[in-house]
């Protein structure tokens, strides 16, 4: 029998606070100040990216944990309402729902998240039969869950055991460590390593300002499939072999908040579907660059029919 899912999404499930734009630094001494826009939406990478694959179209599962809280109820009717399977979200009694504020100016942001549930979420949470019931897993967030992290290398093993392929989208590491000798356990059983510039260079140890090109080549060599996301710029992959670009899409962005988790959605759908990398990385920049149309990661995602509208079937951008 085929698998049950198209995709499996381990990792961080929690609300964001967003506000922005900040016209000025943060003042404290009990200063107020006013942004044009606020929101409370869906976030977490893995949640994201979860709700973008399923916007494809994609049948997608997700495991991780949320606190038994007002907080942890909105997440799971959030992925529910949006076509993500939630059975193996688990809820935990004893700690509460991870909650991110996002500060924005211009293109950059700020982000200040409490814990919570991250740290308690492990590979116990991941049931194996869902493992063996998936065509894809995809991993987010590793820095911020030390127990997952400590399992994912059995769990992506597990699952590639069974006939799935792996990808993980590390994201930052709040204590400037980058332990890459950890990470190398991690790695030997992914296929796809999904990082932006700024992370792929600190996870290649090459230096802050280097090449995303350069850091891409060095990251193929441990991985098959090193994807890059650039900003504007587009994105970029190596294969240890060949190096491919996409350009950006010529868009105006209202919030980028969870693009990167959009491009790692239509990464993997396109793969899924079939096309072959130049093509991924092209629908994958659109999936990416079409959720900044509105505040919040999951908003303004985009369907199926909106990613062909952008992209030719060659995966060229449509005129």
């Amino acid at each position: 029998m085929p698998p049950s899912y198209d995709l499996l999404v381990i990792g961080d499930a929690n609300p964001d606070v967003i506000f922005g734009p900040l016209t000025g630094p943060l003042a404290f001494g009990q200063r107020e100040q006013l942004v044009d826009a606020g929101s409370l939406t869906l976030g977490g990478s893995a949640a994201i990216m979860a709700c973008g694959a399923a916007r494809l179209g994609l049948r997608v599962a997700f495991a991780g944990r949320v606190g038994d809280d007002e907080a942890g109820r909105y997440m799971r009717d959030a992925l529910t309402a949006r076509g993500v399977d939630t059975r193996a979200l688990r809820t935990d009694a004893t700690r509460p729902t991870p909650l991110t504020v996002v500060l924005t100016q211009g293109e950059d942001r700020a982000i200040l998240t409490s814990p919570g549930t991250l740290t308690t979420v492990s590979g116990d949470d991941v049931p194996e039969e869902l493992l063996a019931d998936t065509r894809h897993v995809h991993a987010a967030s590793y820095f911020l869950q030390p127990r997952l992290a400590a399992d994912l290398p059995r769990l992506l093993r597990t699952a590639r055991w069974h006939g799935a392929s792996t990808s993980l989208d590390t994201q930052d590491d709040p204590s400037g460590q980058w332990d890459r000798a950890a990470l190398d356990a991690v790695l030997t059983e992914t296929d796809i390593l999904l990082p932006n510039a700024q992370e792929a260079l600190h996870l290649a140890g090459t230096p802050t300002g280097g090449s995303p090109e350069r850091a891409a080549e060095l990251l193929a060599a441990r991985v098959p499939l090193v994807v890059v996301k650039n900003g504007a710029a587009g994105a970029l992959c190596h294969n240890g072999h060949t190096l491919l670009t996409a350009p950006g899409l010529p868009l105006t962005p209202v919030d980028t908040v969870g693009a990167g988790d959009s491009f790692d959605a239509g990464f993997i759908a396109a793969l899924l579907d079939g096309r072959p990398p130049h093509e991924a990385l092209r629908v994958a920049v659109a999936c990416g660059s079409l959720s900044t149309r509105a505040h919040g990661g999951t908003p303004a995602q985009p369907t199926r029919d909106e990613v062909l509208a952008h992209t030719t079937p060659s995966g060229a951008y449509a005129s």
